[in-house]
């Protein structure tokens, strides 16, 4: 399903014009607007999924598969990337659409905050 209220769902299907950086059956890869890192990369489902408590494994797949495709091709695969996935309020996703965070080109830090 696609929510037409949903912002990721709204770039996901190409109304809100948006570069996809890549993109595969299930899911798309666009640039963080707020980047936290030199590579920055945001990794949606093209069906509308709130979380990782939500996802079928067919959705999981596709956007880890399409996380690891963006690392190499942003050239963070081998000096390392971290990928976040954000769950619910507490641990900061602001917008109720899963994604993935592809953050690299930087050291990374932990604790993470």
């Amino acid at each position: 399903m696609i929510s037409d209220d949903c912002l990721f769902c709204r770039i996901a299907r190409g109304d809100v014009p948006v570069p996809f950086v890549a993109e595969n059956a299930l899911a798309v890869a666009f640039r963080d607007i707020h980047p936290q890192a030199p590579v920055h990369v945001l990794v949606v489902p093209r069906t509308h999924v709130t979380s990782v408590l939500e996802a079928d494994p067919a959705h999981l797949n596709a956007v880890m598969q399409l996380a690891i495709e963006v690392a190499r091709a942003e050239g963070v695969a081998e000096s390392g990337f971290r990928l976040v996935l954000n769950t619910s309020a507490d641990a900061g996703q602001s917008v109720l659409h899963l994604h993935a965070h592809v953050l690299g080109g930087r050291a990374m830090h932990w604790p993470p905050g």
